[in-house]
């Protein structure tokens, strides 16, 4: 069955990046992501194609490549340690195949960890010299959860959204996201090169379909709007407290946090609408960033 799930996930990387408009792959702010990663050394991790994740974590080239792309912070999973050592739990071990798709995109996996869920993922485009990857497991320490980390240590802006991203990595992190049966929409943060944990909200549209038409306000969609809304508000809260830190610990929810979801459903009643801008509203307020636009921009 593990096999089976793996296949048809490699047929849909295939499909995603094939189907894809080749204009998407440039269709993002390159200059977020330095240094790059030497074409010539990222040329030679197109041999690892085929061989197992464990096979591929015992190449220099990779370990170097991993240094100029994982960002050198501690990392609370279960306990405290380095991210290297977290994604070195989840990846080491694993017989996934590392896979070249379209002679250009490297993909590592692998779903090792003995606790939490842990699962995780390298990335690299071998054209523009980036590298970035994602980390998800289930914490049990109180903060929100689950939870997944998508981190670039070439990125040192202290705030991301979803558009910062190559919409080729968003496809194959979209893909695996959904074989590794983690949740549609679940807590997600972004890991920095200034090792800073920051909000990775929740800014796509729900409620536009595939074809760019838009759904009926009553449609069922409006309801994942605001259950985004609320999850990007509580990640926010503990970021706050935690002061940002990539290992930080908090335990949810506070009185005041709990203060302020009593008046907003007493001041929106059952308005979606209301509750998803008073919500959106009151996480930028917490995060110290300009009003939200009008939700939904993907």
């Amino acid at each position: 069955m593990q096999r089976l799930r793996l296949f048809s996930f490699l047929l849909a990387l295939v499909c995603a990046l094939s189907c894809s408009a080749q204009a998407h792959d440039d269709d993002y702010d390159k200059a977020l992501f330095e240094p790059k990663v030497p074409a010539p050394m990222l040329e030679v991790l197109k041999t690892l194609a085929g061989k197992t994740t464990t096979e591929a974590l015992k190449d220099k080239n990779l370990k170097v490549v991993m240094k100029i792309t994982v960002p050198d912070c501690e990392y609370h999973y279960g306990k405290d340690m380095s991210l290297h050592a977290a994604l070195d739990l989840v990846l080491n071990g694993s017989k996934d195949p590392v896979q070249l798709l379209n002679d250009r995109y490297i993909f590592i996996s692998g779903a090792q960890a003995p606790y939490l869920g842990g699962r995780g993922f390298l990335w690299f485009d071998t054209v523009d010299g980036v590298g970035l990857g994602g980390f998800f497991f289930q914490p049990t320490n109180g903060e929100p959860t689950p939870a997944l980390s998508v981190f670039s240590r070439q990125v040192k802006e202290p705030v991301v959204t979803i558009d910062h991203f190559p919409v080729t990595f968003l496809q194959i992190m979209s893909q695996w996201a959904a074989a590794t049966h983690m949740p549609p929409i679940t807590t997600r943060y972004f890991l920095n090169g200034l090792n800073k944990r920051v909000l990775l909200e929740h800014d796509e549209d729900y409620c536009v379909r595939a074809d760019g038409s838009v759904a009926a306000p009553n449609d069922p969609c409006q309801q994942q709007v605001a259950y985004a809304a609320d999850v990007d508000e509580t990640a926010a809260y503990y970021l706050d407290k935690i002061h940002y830190a990539t290992n930080g610990t908090a335990w949810m929810l506070g009185p005041d946090q709990t203060a302020w979801l009593h008046t907003r459903d007493q001041s929106c009643g059952g308005v979606l609408d209301c509750r998803i801008r008073v919500t959106r509203e009151h996480t930028h307020a917490i995060l110290h960033l300009p009003p939200p636009h009008a939700h939904g921009r993907r």
